[in-house]
C-alpha cells in the first residue's frame, strides 16, 4: 500500500466516524499520527475478540497490543474497544474504525502474496515439519507439496503424532502446537484456529436418537482424544459435556474418525475433518467446545533460513485461503 493510499484509507475512517450518530471521531484528527499498524492491530482484535489472540495472530506479545490500541484511541480521540463479559468488544466508533482497519490487512496480505509469487527459484535444504495427524494430513501436506513443485530443490519432512515440545529439541524445524504453546525458547506465533463439534453417522443417530442436549449427550457413548485432557484445555469434556462417558479413545484422530463412521457412538471432530465425510452429520444439541488455536513454533536456530522462511509462509497461505474449513461463521 503507498504513503497516498494509506491516507485515503486514513481520510476515510475520519469521514465514516463522522458520519456515525452522535460521533465527534475525526473532526480534529492529525492523519500524521494515525499509524496504520495500530489499525491492523485494531483489526486483528476485533477479529479475535481477544487481546491475547489478536497478539498471537500478530506475531507480537499482548502488551504491544494493548499499547498500540491505546495510541490509536488518542490518535484519533475516542474509545475504541471496551471490556464485555467475555473478552473486549467493539465501541460503535470501534466498529466504524476495524472496518476500514481490514483495508489495511488486507493490503498486507496481498504483499505477501505477490512477494511470494515473485521470489526466487532456487530455495534448496531439507525442512523437518511436525503437526498433529490430522491437520498434518489435511492441511500440512499440501501446502508443502505445493511448495516443493515451486522450488524442487527443497526437501519436507513431515511428521505427524502429538507430542510435547522443548526448546532444546533440535529434531523439527518448525512445530505446529494445538492449544496453548509451551513457555521456551521457540519464536511463536499463531498460524490459525479451528472450531470441532460432535457428530455420528445419520444411522446411528436414527437408532439410538440425536440428543437435544449436554444432558442426553451423557447416554450415548463418546469418542474422543486419549490426550485432550491434559494438552488441550479447550477440548477439556468436562467443560463442556459433563458426566459424559467415553467408549472410545485414541490419539490419532483419523482412528477417531473411522470409529464414528462404523456408528460406534458420537465424536468430538474438528470441522475440517467431519464436514468432509459424507456419512457424518452434526448432532442437535448445541454444544459448541472452545476455539482450538494452532501455534507455528520455529526453532531458534532455524530462523533465519530461507528454507524454513518459504515453510512458514506456505503454511500462512494455506490456512488463509481455507478458513471456511476451519471455522464457522461467529
Amino acid at each position: 500500500m503507498t504513503s497516498s493510499e494509506r491516507g485515503e484509507v486514513a481520510q476515510q475512517l475520519c469521514i465514516s466516524a463522522r458520519t456515525a450518530r452522535g460521533s465527534t471521531m475525526g473532526q480534529s484528527v492529525d492523519i500524521r499520527n494515525v499509524r496504520a499498524d495500530d489499525l491492523r492491530y485494531l483489526a486483528a482484535v476485533a477479529d479475535t475478540g481477544r487481546v491475547i489472540a489478536a497478539a498471537r495472530v500478530l506475531g507480537v506479545d499482548h502488551s504491544t497490543v494493548s499499547r498500540r490500541l491505546r495510541a490509536l484511541e488518542a490518535a484519533l480521540g475516542a474509545r475504541l474497544i471496551s471490556r464485555g463479559h467475555d473478552g473486549w468488544v467493539l465501541t460503535g466508533e470501534g466498529r466504524i474504525v476495524a472496518e476500514q482497519a481490514r483495508t489495511i490487512q488486507q493490503a498486507v496480505e496481498k504483499a505477501v502474496q505477490f512477494a511470494a509469487r515473485v521470489a526466487p527459484a532456487n530455495i534448496t535444504g531439507t525442512v523437518r515439519v511436525t503437526a498433529a495427524d490430522g491437520f498434518g494430513t489435511r492441511f500440512v501436506t499440501p501446502a508443502l507439496t505445493r511448495l516443493r513443485a515451486r522450488h524442487p530443490g527443497l526437501t519436507v519432512e513431515l511428521l505427524t503424532g502429538a507430542q510435547h515440545l522443548s526448546g532444546r529439541q533440535t529434531n523439527f524445524d518448525i512445530a505446529l502446537l494445538i492449544g496453548e504453546p509451551p513457555k521456551n525458547r521457540l519464536f511463536l506465533e499463531n498460524l490459525c484456529a479451528y472450531d470441532s463439534a460432535f457428530y455420528a453417522t445419520g444411522s446411528y443417530l436414527e437408532e439410538h436418537g440425536d440428543p437435544g442436549s449436554a444432558e442426553e449427550l451423557k447416554h450415548h457413548p463418546l469418542i474422543y482424544l486419549v490426550d485432550s485432557l491434559e494438552r488441550v484445555r479447550e477440548l477439556d469434556l468436562s467443560a463442556f459435556a459433563p458426566g459424559a462417558t467415553v467408549g472410545f479413545a485414541s490419539t490419532n484422530i483419523f482412528a477417531l474418525l473411522e470409529a464414528t463412521r462404523q456408528g460406534g457412538g458420537i465424536g468430538l471432530l474438528p470441522r475440517f475433518i467431519a464436514e468432509t465425510t459424507r456419512e457424518l452429520r452434526r448432532i442437535a444439541a448445541p454444544i459448541t467446545p472452545a476455539r482450538v488455536d494452532v501455534s507455528l513454533a520455529i526453532r531458534q536456530e532455524a530462523r533465519e533460513r530461507r528454507d524454513v522462511q518459504a515453510v512458514r509462509l506456505a503454511l500462512h497461505q494455506e490456512v488463509a485461503g481455507r478458513q471456511d474449513e476451519l471455522v464457522w461463521p461467529v
